[in-house]
Formats: C-alpha cells, structure tokens, sequence
C-alpha cells in the first residue's frame, strides 16, 4: 500500500492515538505525584460533545473533537483495527483526501444524530442535560459502509471467520447497532448509525456524479494555501487510455492507478462500463503490501 495514497489514513490514526497517549500520561502523572486526576476528567468534558443544545451551543467546537478522544485502551483499539483495515481498501480505490472527508464528516453526521435522538425520543428524557460522547467509531464506521457501498463484494480475511465480503460485515455491524441500542451505550450506537448512513449516502452521492466531501476537500485545499509558499500545486496524472489488460485475471496496478485516478478528478459517475468492469474485478483481490 503506498504511503502517499493513504497519507490521510495514518494521519487520522496518528491524531487518534496522540490524544490517547496525551490523557492516559496526564492521568498517570496526576496519580503518581499525589494529585486529583479530576483535572483529565474535565479536560475529556471539554473535548466530548454534549447531548443537550445549551451545552453544544457552549462548545461548538466538540462536534469535531469528540471524534478523537477515547479513555479506555480497547475502545481506541478496536477503532483503530477496523480504520486501518477498512481505510486501506477505501483509499486503494478513492484516494487518500477522501478518507479525511468521511470520516470527519461521517463523525459529524453521528454526532448530529446523536445530539437530535437525545432531543426527540422519550427514552433520553432524563439524560438529555448529562450525557456526552466521545470515540472515532460514528467516523470509523463511516468509512468502513462507504467503501462497502462501492466494493460490496471485497472479501476480507478475518480470524476464525475466514473470506468474508464486505457488505456482510457492514450490514452485520449495523443490525448489531441497532439490537444494542437498548442494552447499554444507547448514544454510542445511536451515534454509529449516523455515521454508517453518511458512508451509505456519501458512495450512493459519487456513483450520481454527486460528491458530498467536496467542499470539505475544497476548504483543506484553501486552508493549506495558506500556509504554501509555492504556486499551488497540480495532480499530475497518468497519461494515455486505461487499458483492460490483466495479468493473471487481475487488471494491471497502473490500469487501477488510472481509474483511481479518474474517480479523483471526475467522480466514480465518469466511469465507464468497462472501467467499472476493471474495478470490480479488482476488488476481489486484495492488494498485497
């Protein structure tokens, strides 16, 4: 897997991990010189989004950053397992800039349905002025239904499971949402099906020709004009047609390269029939790092 292509993958990982780290060190600091830990509680409290309007309208900003808080070792790990896993194939077929998008946008939506479920159903009536929420996983699932949406039958390798297609672990993952909404972390898997219609619309919107994550790219692209020294810059892409040539069933990496290519510029919609053929197929083999 290139480094350049999932370039925004370990980024997102990165930010994830580094607040991680930066809570549970405050926290063991606190504790070891004697002093109140209450002091990372409030600094948690500041970072996680609320379900009452007052407190979203206090901390506006949290609607961003509870995406990357997580206190506890295997909540950020099971995220991060399935972000890396899922994220590598979504950036194998729409690129690196596109990851970013989702997920952000995929934790927004989460939380937006979150905040407004706490709001309208009966059932959180009492817990509407306290409950918060924090993790990356409304923006993780985002990503893992978005490249299910377009590759639903890329099979994945899992422990005990063995070859198992992709749309049946997103559509597994959502059912199980769903049934858990009662048991405990109701906000949390409420918050997850935001992201997982996001991932559904966002995929359903580029096969329209429609690209919900391209103002988002459009302000990244702006905001890092800025800072650029240099003219700004210009993707440089393979010349000369997309060829349906394979080697041993499986379309050429540069065939693929093209394609994805394509997708970056004009949107899956531009493709042709054949180019999707080529995807497809392509989707069936895993690439190997």
């Amino acid at each position: 897997m290139s480094f350049v292509r999932s370039e925004g993958l370990f980024r997102l990982m990165l930010v994830n991990v580094c607040v991680f780290l930066v809570i549970g060190v405050s926290k063991a600091v606190l504790f070891l010189s004697g002093n109140d830990t209450s002091f990372v509680g409030e600094m948690i409290n500041v970072l996680a989004v609320k379900s009452s309007f007052a407190g979203l309208l206090r901390q506006p900003w949290t609607l961003i950053t509870y995406m990357f808080v997580h206190e506890n070792f295997l909540h950020i790990l099971f995220n991060m397992l399935i972000l890396f896993w899922t994220g590598k194939i979504f950036c194998e077929f729409l690129g690196s800039r596109k990851v970013v998008s989702v997920y952000l946008l995929g934790g927004l939506a989460g939380a937006i349905v979150y905040i407004l479920s706490y709001n309208l159903f009966p059932a959180f009536s009492e817990a509407v002025n306290f409950s918060k929420l924090i993790g990356a996983s409304a923006g993780v699932i985002a990503v893992l239904v978005a490249i299910a949406t377009l590759t639903p039958d890329y099979t994945m390798h899992l422990l005990f499971f063995g070859p198992v297609r992709l749309k049946y672990i997103a559509l597994f993952l959502v059912l199980l949402y769903v049934i858990s909404i009662p048991d405990g972390n109701a906000g949390g898997n409420i918050s997850h099906l935001g992201g997982a219609a996001f991932g559904f619309l966002y995929t359903r919107g580029l096969k329209s020709g429609w690209d919900l994550g391209a103002w988002l790219e459009k302000f990244f692209d702006f905001f890092l004009n800025l800072f650029s020294r240099s003219s700004k810059l210009k993707a440089v892409h393979r010349s000369g047609k997309t060829s349906a040539r394979q080697v041993d069933g499986v379309p050429r990496q540069e065939i693929i390269d093209a394609i994805l290519d394509k997708i970056s510029r004009s949107g899956y919609a531009s493709l042709s029939k054949e180019e999707k053929e080529i995807l497809f197929k392509a989707s069936k083999h895993p690439a190997k790092d």
